[in-house]
């Protein structure tokens, strides 16, 4: 049996965010997408040592869920959620939304997208879609990140969303039930501006917000001695950019996405100062790509000796100094 939902496709910057804007959206919300990170305060930096890691990372955005959670608590909008042990209970439970004619947002590896080309295709669990039909025995998708609707097989779609490994989905899906017909955006706005500043400024952790900014400074200059050789650490300084313009951050680690989410909550709540942190927001943003630049530039040339890993190292400082001042002025205006 054949069912596709009349949904709107959009791309998107984030996939989390993308995929819940475009669920709010049809749903009866208009909201953009800049707007959900905001709110959710999905602006964020950690410097991450783990024995879940194979080597030192660092993330620009809040947790893989908490944007979602942030936004039903801070717009009072309901949210059925499902995990599951059983694969073809949880499959069912899938087609049983599709065949009712609810969209549906999905937790999946990113390997198994197979209609992404394949260079792109990487083991990411958190990754996310919304299946938007069942035609001819494949899933009908739309992922923010695909220009257009796409198609994916039930065995594909089985094994990305009971992938094993860090933040297995474990069959997660996810759709709104109740989401109100009007919802004043001022208030939500300000919460997420204020919980954004304490998350950069005041958490009392050495590794996340500002302090996490300058303890990746400090430790980048350490890295030649975690390598096994200059390719290796070649291709972690490349990741650098990776992780700052290419997966799923609008660029610039978010910091783009922020910049035009304040944007648009001057314009909501008539706040000219707003927009002025708009400004420089979207300037240290520009500082951040050149950080990406000179990061795949010195890993492409693998020219990593102790100078430019220093220069590098006070690059990062600098975004350090200027997102702690940043915070600060943005903390005092709300």
């Amino acid at each position: 049996m054949n069912k596709v939902i009349d949904f709107e496709h959009r791309m998107a910057a984030h996939c989390e965010t993308g995929t819940l804007t475009a669920l709010l959206n049809y749903n009866g919300l208009q909201i953009t997408e800049p707007l959900v990170f905001g709110i959710a305060n999905g602006i964020f930096f950690g410097y991450l040592e783990s024995s879940n890691f194979p080597f030192p990372t660092f993330i620009v955005r809040s947790r893989p869920g908490q944007i979602r959670e942030n936004i039903s608590k801070r717009l009072n909008i309901k949210l059925k959620k499902y995990r599951f042990k059983n694969a073809e209970k949880g499959e069912a439970q899938l087609d049983e939304l599709i065949y009712k004619g609810i969209p549906t947002a999905a937790q999946v590896d990113f390997f198994y997208m197979t209609y992404m080309p394949d260079w792109q295709r990487v083991h990411i669990n958190v990754h996310f879609i919304n299946i938007i039909g069942i035609k001819d025995g494949k899933y009908i998708i739309s992922d923010s990140y695909y220009p257009k609707k796409s198609e994916l097989s039930k065995e594909m779609m089985r094994k990305a969303r009971w992938a094993g490994g860090f933040m297995a989905p474990k069959g997660f899906i996810y759709y709104p039930v109740d989401v109100p017909e009007s919802i004043d955006l001022k208030k939500p706005i300000v919460t997420g501006i204020k919980r954004a500043c304490r998350n950069m400024l005041s958490l009392p952790v050495p590794f996340v917000g500002v302090k996490g900014i300058y303890k990746f400074a400090d430790k980048i200059k350490e890295w030649p001695s975690l390598v096994r050789d200059t390719e290796h650490l070649s291709h972690e300084i490349m990741k650098i950019n990776i992780l700052l313009e290419d997966q799923g951050t609008g660029g610039a680690g978010f910091r783009f996405m922020y910049a035009t989410f304040l944007q648009q909550a001057a314009d909501i709540l008539k706040n000219e100062n707003l927009a002025d942190m708009s400004k420089k927001m979207m300037d240290i943003g520009d500082k951040w790509r050149e950080i990406s630049y000179f990061a795949a530039k010195i890993g492409k040339n693998r020219d990593l000796g102790k100078e430019r890993l220093n220069e590098l190292s006070e690059l990062i400082r600098n975004r350090g100094d200027e997102e702690k001042k940043f915070f600060r002025d943005l903390r005092k205006m709300v």
